[in-house]
């Protein structure tokens, strides 16, 4: 993956992004290997929250595993990676007053404190916009509509992706 990935980096994007499925499998470990970053997706709940410590650790591994496989030098010869871990963002976020929830608050505050870095800002849950973009295969941010809670979903999309470009110094 990451040497079909090397044909593309330096001609026509600027940055590729990898959605894995939300577990430890073999195509989530290829895609950990081919990046240069991870931005860890969560939402603000007991179990998915665990998930979070279990990934970390499961990445550490992988990636102690990967250096010490290339560094015997067999057949062809293959870089060490050393992925950095941009943070963690949350998802699907419930809004109240203006914020998330203080029952999912709790949860997005506990990896504060445990030394990750948590993005401030989170992808809201709105399930009537996000239930109609695969059928129609339009994004949400580009679909046409004019109510408050679309503007501020694509809002906190925007505030995800200018966060993200600060985290890979982007842009200030």
């Amino acid at each position: 993956m990451a040497d079909g990935l090397a044909e593309f980096s330096d001609n026509e994007y600027d940055l590729v992004l990898i959605d894995c499925p939300p577990n430890f499998n073999i195509v989530t470990k290829t895609a950990i290997i081919a990046s240069g970053n991870l931005l860890v997706p969560a939402r603000p709940d007991y179990l998915s929250t665990l998930g979070i410590e279990y990934l970390i650790h499961s990445v550490k591994a992988l990636v102690k595993d990967f250096n010490d496989f290339a560094e015997l030098g067999q057949g062809e010869k293959v870089d060490s990676i050393q992925p950095k871990l941009l943070g963690v963002v949350f998802t699907m976020i419930q809004e109240y007053g203006g914020g998330p929830m203080a029952a999912q608050r709790a949860f997005m505050g506990q990896h504060q404190t445990a030394g990750l870095t948590v993005f401030e800002a989170y992808i809201k849950r709105n399930d009537t916009l996000f239930a109609d973009a695969p059928q129609y295969g339009v994004p949400v941010v580009l679909n046409r509509y004019t109510s408050g809670s679309h503007q501020s979903v694509v809002d906190g999309l925007e505030e995800v992706a200018t966060e993200f470009g600060r985290s890979m110094k982007w842009w200030k």
